[in-house]
Parts: structure tokens; sequence; C-alpha cells
């Protein structure tokens, strides 16, 4: 079986706007989703993820790599302290994450689903 490299040089993203499947809490957030890269079966998504101030309750069912390119948000796991991020900040989100993603200041993110 040979391994495969896909360039992403010369794609051009899905785009899809308003795409976010968590509960709005407050504000009037909208997002677009430019998914330069699905796998085969789907389980894999990569691209750009950007969004406007607004505040939504989250609960993760896979793994997230976050590469902050723009912008300041604070997410809050249930029960606990907030954790802010922005522009230069990464990090990964794990399966099971529960609470709060609250984009402060409109965001532009690198992200891999997994």
């Amino acid at each position: 079986m040979s391994k495969r490299i896909t360039v992403l040089r010369d794609t051009q993203p899905d785009v899809l706007l308003d795409a976010t499947k968590w509960e709005k809490l407050s504000g009037d957030p909208h997002t677009v989703n430019l998914n330069a890269y699905t796998s085969e079966d789907g389980s894999k998504i990569m691209g750009t993820w950007i969004c406007t101030p607004g505040k939504w309750a989250v609960n993760y069912t896979k793994w997230e790599y976050c590469d902050f390119r723009e912008g300041y948000c604070i997410l809050t796991p249930e029960g606990g302290e907030p954790i802010h991020l922005k522009a230069g900040d990464i990090f990964v989100v794990e399966p099971g994450f529960q609470g709060t993603w609250e984009v402060v200041e409109t965001v532009r993110k690198y992200f891999v689903f997994a």
C-alpha cells in the first residue's frame, strides 16, 4: 500500500456559511468555513474558519487542532476557568470538551478535525 500526499496549493475550498451545529447563546455570530480538505470517509477535515463575535454552547465529539491567525476568543470548560486565546495561539481541543466558545473579536483560524 502506498502512502498518499494531498497538495492543497491548487485546490478550491468548499465554502460553507453559518454551518455550525452549536447552539447560539448570545450575539449574532456568523461563520465562514473554507474546507480545503475532507477525507474520503468524511472523518478528517481541514481548512480555515472565520467567525464574527458571539457565544455558543459546545460539545466536542472530535479532536480539533487550531492555529489562530486573527482575533480573540474565550473557551470556558463546564465547571472550569476561562481559557483566553488570541492570534498566534496554537491549541488542541479534545473530544469530550463541553462548555462555551465565545468569539470576542472576529476570529480567523486554521483547523484540522480528526
